[in-house]
């Protein structure tokens, strides 16, 4: 059984999921535009974060960083790869919309790999079925040919 549930970044049990995601971007991208937060920024103010676990065993992470114009931005969300495949990702995505449109969140919004980085297509491709949409940068962010922005509208929930 899936459990989505929060954790501590730090922990034994999800700093390597987390090192995978830090890996995976270092190599999918320039340094220059890696945005990835480590398990020290994860535990930062303003950042909640969750863990995905099977059995006890992590296999996924995701996050949400409180931004000052009512939106919420999503970091890292990331699956262990030997558990990909299974709508994992779409799980921790539902689960940070969910959350988020309850406590009243204008808007998800986040920061990937653009179209010409071939290692963000998959994350794209979920953003996109979700019914993300491409927009501008993002507080916090300037405007990088290697970054794409997206963003959910959010209805509130009771």
């Amino acid at each position: 059984m899936i459990e989505i549930r929060p954790a501590d970044p730090m922990s034994d049990a999800l700093r390597p999921v987390i090192e995978a995601h830090f890996a995976h971007s270092e190599q999918a991208g320039p340094a220059e535009s890696n945005h990835t937060m480590g398990p020290e920024a994860l535990s930062g103010d303003g950042i909640r974060f969750w863990g995905l676990f099977e059995e006890g065993r992590a296999l996924g992470c995701g996050a949400l960083k409180t931004l000052p114009d009512g939106t919420a931005e999503v970091k890292s969300v990331h699956v262990v790869e030997a558990a990909r495949g299974r709508g994992l990702a779409r799980v921790m995505m539902a689960h940070l919309a969910d959350l988020a449109a309850k406590e009243g969140t204008e808007a998800l919004v986040l920061e990937t790999g653009a179209a010409h980085l071939p290692d963000y297509a998959a994350a794209r491709k979920l953003y996109e079925a979700l019914g993300y949409s491409y927009c501008g940068p993002i507080y916090g962010y300037e405007d990088d040919p290697n970054s794409a922005f997206m963003r959910l509208a959010l209805e509130p929930r009771p």
